[in-house]
């Protein structure tokens, strides 16, 4: 969905929506559902990483669009993939979900509780996008992303992880309608109210503030510099925060993948998305230090530093 298709239903213009967030194009998953996506991407990375179905012990999936209230989107995939030996369970962190799942597949890992974890990031978030307001229905899109983390000897792997949450301003980004507290009525008129809506302004500020936190202390904790990072991979909310970030670190941007222009915000699919894109275009390398940075609704945020 180009920004061509926006100006026909939105007042809007491709200059506008490009300078503002850097966004080209995105795309949107007709006749899917999540757990679709959440399986093509798992696919995947089980044959990238040429293990056994039987092997996955975990199912970690990120997600604010899961198909179904009851049960979890990653105890569908785990049906469809056929993962007989895993634990499978949704987390909800929005863009930063991705990272937050790393976090909790490294903790399982380190303490021997599990060998080999499958973590998605997954969104439908044209199925949650409202196509009146014009601030918002220009920014996301659908996509999913997965990746197998693996319990080996060796120097490679997560180094270290840095999640962070702020619950006082879940109001800046969120979805009024459809929960306990305001459940959907008879008679509610659909007023946008249950679809996501954004304080722009507020979020941007926080975001290239806490994004930039977050990777400075996952790069500090490992005793490195930002200088030693060979690649930062992270969320494609906005180019502006990217650049923002970027500046702040000191890094280049061309030591920066962008897919933005793209795929538009794909929430927690943006992140390992943007890490396949990096890993399949070989802009990494054994040895290399990666950042991978994320922020959402919540809300939430984190990064995780890897060496690959």
């Amino acid at each position: 969905m180009t920004n061509a298709d926006f100006e026909k239903i939105v007042e809007t213009s491709d200059e506008w929506i490009t300078t503002r967030t850097g966004i080209k194009e995105r795309r949107i998953a007709n006749g899917m559902a999540t757990s679709d996506m959440a399986v093509a991407a798992s696919r995947a990375a089980i044959e990238m990483a040429n293990v056994s179905h039987d092997d996955i012990e975990m199912v970690i999936l990120a997600t604010v669009t899961p198909d179904y209230r009851l049960p979890s989107a990653a105890c569908v995939v785990q049906e469809k993939m056929n993962f007989p030996n895993a634990a499978a369970f949704d987390i909800v962190a929005a863009c930063a979900g991705f990272i937050n799942g790393l976090s909790i597949v490294s903790s399982y890992i380190e303490t021997n509780k599990i060998k080999k974890a499958l973590v998605v990031g997954v969104e439908k978030l044209s199925a949650f996008t409202n196509y009146k307001d014009r601030n918002t229905c220009v920014l996301f899109g659908d996509a999913a992303g997965a990746v197998v983390v693996s319990g080996e000897e060796g120097e490679s792997g997560i180094i270290g992880t840095y999640i962070k949450s702020e619950g006082k301003y879940r109001t800046l980004l969120w979805a009024e309608v459809g929960g306990v507290v305001n459940p959907y009525t008879e008679g509610y008129d659909y007023d946008g109210r249950d679809k996501i809506m954004m304080n722009g302004s507020d979020v941007f500020k926080i975001a290239v503030k806490e994004m930039g936190n977050a990777t400075v202390k996952v790069i500090q904790d490992a005793g490195l510099q930002p200088s030693d990072i060979a690649l930062v991979v992270p969320h494609q909310a906005n180019i502006r925060i990217i650049e923002a970030l970027a500046k702040r670190l000191k890094i280049d941007m061309n030591k920066v993948y962008l897919n933005i222009d793209r795929f538009g915000n794909t929430s927690a699919a943006s992140v390992p998305l943007a890490l396949d894109e990096a890993n399949r275009a070989g802009r990494i390398k054994s040895g290399d230090y990666i950042v991978m940075v994320a922020f959402g609704g919540g809300l939430t945020w984190g990064a995780s530093l890897v060496r690959w």
